[in-house]
């Protein structure tokens, strides 16, 4: 009977070992997914200003285009962006210093 016993101790304390060792496998599975996503996220942003730069740099071009020409709207289109972001710019500035 002691020895049965003994057997049955072994077992449960093998198997809250492998519980524990289930449950750290769980943690670090949950880990990476968790990185993956992140990544993910990180990669979908990196797309995302890369496509907003194209696009700017489309726009800035033909606004260029446009003030060459001669034209008195874009010229003032283009005076008012760059003092609206200038303002932008120094106000983000006065936030942080």
């Amino acid at each position: 009977m002691s020895d049965a016993y003994e057997r049955e101790r072994q077992n449960d304390s093998r198997l809250s070992e492998l519980s524990a060792k289930v449950t750290a496998l769980r943690g670090v599975t949950v880990d990476i997914y968790d990185n993956a996503r992140a990544q993910d996220v990180i990669d979908n942003t990196s797309d995302t200003f890369s496509s907003m730069s194209t696009s700017l740099k489309g726009s800035a071009g033909r606004l260029g285009r446009m003030a060459a020409s001669g034209n008195k709207v874009a010229i003032f289109k283009l005076a008012g962006m760059i003092i609206g972001v200038v303002l932008v710019l120094w106000f983000i500035w006065g936030l942080f210093v």
